[in-house]
């Protein structure tokens, strides 16, 4: 079947059928051709190599009557105007004349037709080709520059014309022979030349080997080291090198670090590399940076630990207020190790609200330690060479943080901060998590390797801090090697303490100020808590308290002793951004407060119901999980399956729509410890009968009304506290959770616990 196609001439480059090349054209009239092709030619287009590689401008006459259909399978324009095609070769087809295009002159086209193809006698062929496959594989076999996985390739062709196409595409032949076997049409003569090529090519690599293994042994090798000895050194003296020097200290520090054999035998190997690498090499630079690192790791050396626990606990309390959990337990391994000095030091993580002091008290521990101190911050890390290390073979590359923070530490005890453990970053690439597991595993961190250094270090002396804001975050596999301490938000009149003994002479004594210069009863300073801060931690307390004295300062009040009240903390901070739940407008039916925890510490979660003309839907509002969805649906259940009871024998719920909505609505909010303020924000809506806003509730409820176990009950409790709140419905099954609330907030407010929520309603909403 004739077919005219655009012709493409290359130079220097034979394409064979199923043979696929990139080619990058730089000149127009190529760029032009694979454009006509893709247009107008289904992609298509003849390559033709012309005989004479020399003339610019071969004339039609010269050119070969054989050539190759090749197909364009991509085409990309570069940056520098030049073009990126992939062709493919498809078949050999024979040229019947050369035309000019006619939508471009400077365009040569072809009109060609299909070969027809000599058949083959079966056993002939067969025996051809496994010939071909044997000589094919002793030539893989003796050239090193050939990969084994071609014979893997060639070993399952069965055609005769495709073997021998393969085959020319990957053995070394010149440029002259490859292009005969391209104008070669019979598949028999092409395979009864390659296995004679092939197998001179073969005697050339036999003999090519043997010249070099002559070359080889006609040296002896300590002439052979001597000579170059020699030379090294001649050139030294030359250019004035003392590299010999530089060797000879690196000697030296290996040899006071004591190392263990395999250790100090790898290190003397590297040291001697460089004494053979010129200076000018990026492996001179490489050897140098590596060996600068592994000779100045603190391998043996640690700082001497303060081991006397009066005054560790005197500089902990120095700097930060309650924390006594972690207090405790840091004087409980320093007892242990008075008794027992092979002692591993903990592995503890800190969850908490922000600014409750994590990363502080952290910092303070190991100056009571006498330890130095290295902070890692891990959140939003997605790259667990960032924490291993890369390997030498990549330019520029480094230890990881681990081993930094050692050489910066300068001891191989110091405290590890590793910050926002909970923001780790997990993608399908890496897993830095997975990292952590041997770093913060006291079975397998005493052979920790590095992916630079190479070599075991350990790291069972670091004492290991994490600090996270949600326990939930932290990947299940890492948190179970993790000693978990929660530090708890603080009430208002914690952080009135923390205000007066820490921050206000912090900022002073920052600042070079006279403590005089501010008079601040408690009063205001708990208004200034509530009424202008809404935190679990103090930072928000530190800022307002800095622009204070500020002010303070700049209205040139510096030397006089001001004393501070509402209209003044107004005139310097701005208005309140707070309001206390002191307004009893506020109360209205079907408005009820839920307890809730953030990662900012307790929270109070206004819920508001209504209700109208409809046909039984219900309505949830205030951006819920699924979970807190669920609890709803429940809530609702529970009060149609005791409506009776509840004295809603005459509602008919299947004619009324009810809305609930829970307010901060910018907020996710999830779980199941809301039921009981559903239930109650419905019931109280239903009956038309208001519920106090100083009361909240916490808990999950069951189908039966029962009251279930939440968690977070100390966060929510100070959270409500700081808000004003003055009662709390609790679970009875949280009763061994007060505890741990502190004393003075008991004290103030009324916590009841309820087993059932028929109890809530006898005191709610029974006549």
């Amino acid at each position: 079947m004739e077919q005219l196609l655009p012709v493409m001439l290359l130079k220097g480059l034979i394409l064979l059928p199923n043979q696929e090349v990139k080619i990058e054209l730089s000149n127009d009239l190529s760029k032009e051709i694979t454009k006509l092709s893709v247009k107008d030619f289904n992609r298509l287009v003849l390559v033709i190599t012309p005989h004479n590689q020399i003339e610019e401008s071969p004339e039609v006459n010269d050119l070969p009557l054989v050539g190759v259909v090749g197909k364009i399978k991509s085409r990309i324009e570069l940056p520098n105007h030049h073009v990126r095609i992939t062709l493919k070769g498809i078949t050999r087809v024979k040229i019947l004349e050369f035309l000019n295009s006619k939508q471009n002159e400077e365009v040569l086209e072809a009109k060609i037709t299909d070969i027809t193809l000599p058949k083959f006698e079966e056993v002939e062929e067969k025996a051809v080709i496994k010939k071909l496959n044997e000589i094919v594989g002793e030539y893989v076999t003796s050239s090193s520059h050939v990969s084994n996985s071609i014979l893997n390739s060639v070993k399952v062709i069965d055609s005769l014309p495709l073997l021998t196409d393969t085959i020319c595409s990957f053995i070394p032949l010149s440029f002259h022979k490859k292009l005969e076997y391209v104008e070669e049409i019979n598949a028999m003569y092409r395979a009864r030349s390659l296995l004679k090529d092939i197998k001179v090519e073969i005697e050339v690599l036999k003999l090519d080997q043997k010249i070099e293994k002559e070359l080889e042994n006609s040296l002896e090798q300590s002439q052979k080291e001597f000579i170059l000895r020699e030379k090294v050194k001649i050139l030294e003296q030359e250019l004035g090198e003392t590299k010999d020097e530089v060797a000879s200290l690196y000697y030296e520090e290996l040899e006071k670090l004591n190392l263990a054999k395999p250790v100090h035998q790898k290190i003397a190997h590297e040291i001697k590399k460089l004494e053979y690498t010129n200076d000018l090499s990026p492996e001179n630079a490489m050897i140098r940076n590596y060996l600068e690192w592994v000779l100045h790791l603190p391998w043996y050396k640690e700082t001497y630990q303060n081991n006397h626990l009066e005054d560790i606990r005197k500089k902990l309390d120095e700097h930060h207020y309650g924390l006594e959990e972690i207090k405790t337990r840091i004087l409980e391994y320093v007892a242990l190790k008075n008794n027992n000095e092979e002692i591993k030091s903990p592995i503890i993580c800190l969850v908490g609200p922000p600014g409750v002091g994590k990363t502080s008290i952290a910092k303070q521990i190991a100056f009571a330690l006498n330890r130095k101190f290295y902070k890692i911050s891990v959140g939003g890390l997605n790259d667990s060479s960032e924490l291993m290390g890369h390997r030498r073979t990549y330019m520029g590359s480094n230890p990881g943080k681990i081993i930094q923070g050692l050489r910066k530490c300068g001891s191989k005890n110091p405290v590890f901060l590793i910050d926002e453990i909970d923001k780790l970053t997990v993608n399908s690439k890496d897993d830095p998590a997975s990292v952590l597991l041997d770093i913060l595993d006291k079975e397998q961190n005493t052979e920790f390797v590095d992916n630079y250094i190479e070599e075991a270090f350990d790291l069972s002396h670091v004492f290991f801090i994490l600090t996270a804001n949600n326990v939930e975050n932290i990947p299940l596999a890492l948190k179970d090697r993790l000693e978990i301490i929660y530090l708890s938000s603080y009430t208002n009149y914690e952080k009135l303490e923390i205000a007066k003994k820490y921050l206000i002479p912090r900022i002073l004594e920052e600042n070079k100020i006279n403590n005089k210069i501010i008079s601040i009863s408690d009063e205001m300073l708990l208004y200034l808590i509530s009424s202008y801060t809404e935190e679990a931690g103090v930072r928000d307390l530190y800022r307002n308290l800095e622009k204070l004295i500020r002010k303070l300062v700049l209205l040139g009040k510096i030397n006089e002793r001001t004393k501070i009240s509402k209209v003044r903390l107004k005139e310097y901070l701005g208005i309140p951004k707070y309001d206390e739940l002191d307004n009893k407008s506020h109360e209205f039916v079907g408005k009820v407060n839920a307890l809730g925890v953030t990662t900012k510490g307790g929270t109070i979660i206004p819920v508001e119901a209504c209700i109208y003309e409809g046909k039984g839907d219900f309505i949830i509002t205030g951006m819920l999980g699924k979970v807190m969805e669920e609890s709803t649906k429940v809530a609702l259940s529970y009060i149609k399956s005791v409506q009776k009871l509840f004295g809603l024998k005459d509602f008919y719920f299947n004619i009324k729509d009810i809305h609930l909505h829970f307010l901060e609505a910018a907020m996710k909010k999830d779980g199941p410890s809301a039921g009981v303020a559903i239930t109650t924000s419905i019931l109280s809506l239903v009956l038309n009968k208001s519920v106090d806003h100083h009361l909240a509730f916490t808990g999950e409820i069951s189908l039966n009304g029962d009251i279930l176990k939440v968690g977070g009950v100390k966060e929510k409790i100070i959270g409500a506290y700081n808000r004003g709140i003055t009662k709390v419905y609790l679970p009875w099954a949280n009763q061994l959770d007060l505890e741990e609330v502190p004393e003075d907030i008991q004290k103030n407010m009324e916590i009841i616990l309820v087993k059932n929520y028929q109890e809530i309603y006898q005191v709610l909403f029974s006549e």
